[in-house]
């Protein structure tokens, strides 16, 4: 028989010794236990091994044993000794355990090895950090018995699974909630179970990894379960709901980066995709309040979002991760939705804003250009969309007749465009980052260069392109129109780094609070 060597020890009574059996008695029970101990303080994985002869007589050849309800004896064995096997945690285990500790990620070990063992593996991998005492290693320090030593001064917990069988769902919770570091050993498939729902009840998403069939329970009851490809049991792999290919702690944690990827590149699109719905909805806001001449069209609104913004948002997604990724605390699964009122509250109440302003502000400039000053065209509507109207006068005493005023308000409608277009530039530079500085991100997503000139490209076309002013209603524009914007980009670009500064420089302020989407 072989297992975990103080369940073969209490089931033996002889141990064979220079190849003599002799009785077993305490001191040799001592001896096993140092040995026992040392072999497992190296994180070594110890097993036991006894026999037992059988007489002919009873058990003769051919006889049938039962495991079910057992017919042979399972009592009153001869130890025979202790084997020792190394089996050293992967290379990179260490590092995948401190990016899950940097990025707010708990790691439990929960073995089936002796307490001495996990707690040795658990160093070595950094499950429990180094300087970090348990209970025990503090009443070892102390020269003092363990039961005098308060529990909650231990950052560290070791439990057995004979420990874990008697205590209640609120001890359970107890130690979940003061220990930040915990290995549970000598667990049964059962105590797997509850150690999962006991962090679950406290609100904890809860990730498990496994092999064998005993762990199925655990991963059928994890708000994720993993099995592993290589050497996972079948059984196991259909409880889980993730299996990985290379068997490697690490790919979970290569995985959770990913994930925080994908996230946070659909918060970026999403956030540079609603901002330019400030500037297209005020025009009509303005043009039905004010009276004034649309500055602008349908049309041109449509050339927005289905023409120069649809590359930028989607070249967001091929952006790479914040260098922050795996420092921050995981998001709260209750509030910080993928679009929240902090994301509404940038892209629609500042972003936005501005860009507004700046398509207002090339609108006035280009109307006042040519004669039009801002006052005179307040509930000028009535007159310049009627065509019995071919006389009305501007600041300089021209009259301008229906048809010019057309082409005047189509131009206007245009440069409107132009100016989203340049400063959805900056929208787009911003949004590349939700905390980092762009000097730390860098320009190295060419799939969003790409989109930059691309937008560029595209606007230049509508807006020279022969022909497209009887079907789009778009002319032509000055050279210098392109530019009243520019500056609006500029403050853009710039309050969102001084924003994100602030965030960086005073973390949990409320500036992080108010715009940290």
């Amino acid at each position: 028989m072989k297992g975990a060597p103080e369940r073969i020890l209490d089931r033996c009574k002889t141990i064979i010794l220079n190849g003599k059996e002799v009785e077993l008695d305490d001191k040799l029970r001592q001896e096993f236990n140092t040995a026992y101990l040392e072999l497992g303080g190296m994180g070594e994985r110890v097993l036991g091994f006894c026999d037992f002869r059988l007489s002919t007589a009873q058990f003769p050849r051919g006889f049938e044993f039962d495991t079910e309800e057992v017919n042979f004896p399972v009592e009153g064995l001869r130890f025979v000794g202790l084997m020792s096997m190394i089996d050293p945690p992967r290379a990179a285990v260490p590092d995948a355990v401190a990016k899950c500790r940097s990025a707010g990620i708990k790691v439990v070990m929960v073995t089936g090895d002796h307490p001495i063992t996990a707690k040795a593996i658990a160093k070595s991998v950094g499950i429990i950090s180094e300087g970090t005492e348990t209970v025990e290693d503090i009443a070892m320090r102390r020269g003092i018995p363990v039961e005098d030593v308060d529990p909650y001064e231990a950052k560290a917990a070791v439990i057995h699974g004979s420990d874990l069988r008697e205590m209640t769902e609120d001890q359970l919770a107890d130690i979940i909630r003061n220990h930040s570091e915990i290995v549970f050993a000598r667990t049964s498939p059962q105590q797997k179970l509850m150690i999962v729902e006991g962090f679950q009840a406290q609100g904890q998403i809860v990730a498990v990894t496994g092999d064998g069939v005993n762990d199925s329970p655990a991963l059928k009851r994890a708000d994720i379960g993993v099995a592993m490809g290589i050497a996972g049991s079948d059984v196991s792999k259909q409880a889980a709901d993730m299996i990985l290919l290379d068997d490697n702690f690490a790919s979970i944690v290569v995985g959770v980066e990913e994930g925080r990827l994908i996230f946070d590149n659909l918060k970026k699109s999403i956030a540079y995709t609603l901002t330019s719905n400030i500037p297209e909805i005020s025009p009509f806001l303005t043009y039905i309040l004010f009276g004034i001449p649309l500055p602008l069209g349908t049309v041109t609104i449509l050339c927005i979002d289905l023409g120069t913004d649809m590359v930028p948002a989607i070249s967001l997604a091929y952006e790479e991760a914040e260098s922050d990724i795996m420092k921050r605390q995981p998001r709260d699964p209750l509030h910080d939705k993928l679009v929240n009122e902090r994301l509404i509250s940038l892209a629609y109440g500042q972003i936005g804003m501005i860009q507004a302003s700046a398509g207002f502000f090339t609108y006035f400039f280009i109307m006042a250009d040519n004669g039009f000053l801002p006052w005179q065209l307040y509930q000028l509507r009535s007159q310049w969309d009627s065509r019995a109207f071919n006389n009305v006068v501007d600041s300089y005493g021209q009259e301008w007749t229906y048809a010019n005023r057309k082409i005047l308000e189509y131009t206007c409608q245009t440069a409107y465009f132009v100016s989203i277009v340049v400063v959805q530039w900056a929208d787009l530079i911003i949004s590349k980052t939700r905390r980092n500085s762009l000097v730390q991100q860098g320009m190295s997503n060419w799939t969003l260069n790409f989109g930059l000139v691309f937008e560029t490209i595209l606007a230049a076309f509508m807006c020279y392109c022969p022909g497209l002013d009887n079907g789009l209603r778009m002319y032509g524009l000055r050279f210098s129109w392109w530019f009243p914007a520019l500056p609006f980009s500029v403050l853009i670009f710039i309050y969102d780094e001084a924003r994100r500064y602030c965030i960086r420089r005073w973390p949990g302020g409320w500036v992080e609070k108010e715009t940290y989407y």
